[in-house]
C-alpha cells in the first residue's frame, strides 16, 4: 500500500442472495453505511453477481462495482470461481484487502483478508445441521480462522465460543455488532398494517409473528406446539404466521398436522421487504424461540418495529435483546406459558414494544462499518 493512501479493498458480495436474506441485509447494511462515510478511510470496490450490480452502483457512486462472470450465480461455480477467479481480480483492481463477508474465503490471494464468521452454532447445536452443510461450514469456520489476517464477528458470543471452542487467536477477532435499516424496519402506520392483513387475508385476527428460515436451530416446530397450546381455550385465537424462506425442517409439516382444525396457522413465504414492518409491527407478539445465533437480527428488526418480542436467552440473543424483550425457553410447554402470559398481559407488551424500540436505535450500520474500516486499516498497515 503506498504510504499516506487509503486501503483499497475489495468486498466480495457474491455470496449475497436473492431473496435478501442474513447475509444480504448484513451486506447490504455495510455497504450503504460505507457509502455515506467521509472520503479517505478505505477506497471501495465490490465485486456483485450480475443482478446485484446496478443496485450497488446506485449504493456506492464513488466505488468501482463489477460484476462477476454469469455462471456464478450457481453455489457450486461461486466457490471454485472464489479460489480461483477472484484472487485474480483482487490483483486487477489493486486491492490492499479483501473482504469476504460469508465464512469462506480464497486460499491464496495476493493481499491480506478478512472474514466475517456469522456463528458458531455448526459447532455449538451440530444436531440442527444435515451432516453435509455442518462438515463444509466446519471446515470453512476453521480455514478461515487459520487464513485470514483478521475475522469480524456479529458477537461477543460468537468470539467466545470461537475461542472456547477451536482455541482461536482473540487478539485477531473483531466484534462489530449488525445494526438495522431504520428507514425500512421502523413502526408502521395503519394502512402498513392494514396492507399486510389484506394479503395474508387475516381479516381482523391477531397474530403472532415468526420471521426466519425455516432450519431446525430456528426451533419453529416447538413454536407451532407452543402457539397451539397457548391459543387453544380463546374464544378468538390469534393465529400464527410463520414468514420466510423454505429451510429444510421436516419436523414443520408434522408440528403443523396437530394443531387443532379451530386454529389458524399461516406459511406465506417470502414476503416483500416493504411488507415486513407492517407485518412485525402488526403482530401482537414476534415470537423467536431459537436454539441459538450468532446475533439474531429478525429481533431486532422487529423491535426497530415496535413489536414485543419473546425469544431465548441463548448464545447472542441477550447480547441484542437485553432487558427490552421476554425470555423463554425452547421446550413447547415453555413457549406456551410464555406466550400466553405475554398474550394476556397489554401493558407488558406496550412496556416491552416501547423498549425494543428504543434499544434498537443502539444497533446501527454506521457502528458495524466503523469497526469494518479500522479492521481493514489495521490489516492494510
Amino acid at each position: 500500500m503506498t504510504p499516506g493512501r487509503p486501503p483499497r479493498v475489495l468486498v466480495d458480495a457474491t455470496s449475497v442472495p436473492a431473496d435478501r436474506g442474513g447475509v444480504g441485509r448484513y451486506v447490504d447494511g455495510l455497504l450503504g453505511a460505507l457509502g455515506q462515510q467521509s472520503p479517505g478511510r478505505v477506497e471501495l470496490a465490490v465485486v456483485s453477481q450480475r443482478s446485484d450490480a446496478e443496485r450497488y452502483r446506485r449504493m456506492l457512486p464513488g466505488a468501482e462495482v463489477i460484476p462477476g462472470p454469469a455462471a456464478i450465480v450457481h453455489r457450486p461455480a461461486r466457490l471454485a470461481w472464489e479460489q480461483t477467479g477472484l484472487p485474480l481480480l483482487a490483483q486487477q483492481v489493486g486491492a490492499d484487502v479483501l473482504h469476504s463477508p460469508f465464512y469462506t474465503c480464497p486460499l491464496r490471494v495476493g493481499c491480506p483478508v478478512t472474514v466475517t464468521v456469522h456463528d458458531a452454532t455448526f459447532f455449538t447445536e451440530p444436531e440442527h445441521y444435515d451432516n453435509t452443510k455442518r462438515t463444509f461450514f466446519r471446515s470453512a469456520i476453521k480455514t478461515s480462522l487459520r487464513r485470514a489476517a483478521r475475522v469480524i464477528v456479529p458477537s461477543k458470543a460468537t468470539r467466545d465460543e470461537l475461542i472456547r471452542l477451536l482455541d482461536a487467536d482473540p487478539t485477531r477477532i473483531d466484534v462489530a455488532y449488525h445494526g438495522v435499516d431504520h428507514s425500512a424496519f421502523h413502526t408502521p402506520a395503519e394502512d402498513e398494517k392494514a396492507r399486510v392483513r389484506a394479503r395474508l387475508g387475516l381479516g381482523d385476527s391477531g397474530y403472532v409473528a415468526f420471521l426466519g428460515a425455516k432450519e431446525p436451530r430456528k426451533n419453529v416446530p416447538n413454536l407451532i406446539r407452543g402457539w397451539a397450546r397457548a391459543v387453544a381455550d380463546w374464544p378468538h385465537p390469534p393465529a400464527l404466521v410463520i414468514a420466510g424462506g423454505q429451510g429444510h425442517d421436516d419436523d414443520i409439516d408434522r408440528a403443523v398436522a396437530e394443531v387443532p382444525p379451530h386454529l389458524r396457522l399461516l406459511r406465506p413465504g417470502y414476503l416483500r421487504y416493504a411488507d415486513l414492518p407492517g407485518f412485525l409491527g402488526g403482530a401482537l407478539v414476534a415470537c423467536y424461540p431459537s436454539f441459538g445465533e450468532g446475533f439474531g437480527l429478525p429481533i431486532l428488526e422487529a423491535m426497530a418495529c415496535g413489536t414485543p418480542v419473546l425469544t431465548t436467552p441463548r448464545l447472542s440473543l441477550p447480547e441484542v435483546g437485553g432487558d427490552a424483550v421476554a425470555y423463554t425457553t425452547e421446550t413447547p410447554e415453555r413457549i406456551a406459558e410464555d406466550l400466553a402470559d405475554l398474550l394476556h398481559d397489554e401493558d407488558r407488551r406496550r412496556t416491552l414494544a416501547k423498549a425494543g424500540f428504543d434499544r434498537a436505535k443502539e444497533f446501527t450500520w454506521e457502528s458495524s462499518a466503523e469497526v469494518h474500516v479500522t479492521t481493514w486499516n489495521r490489516v492494510a498497515s
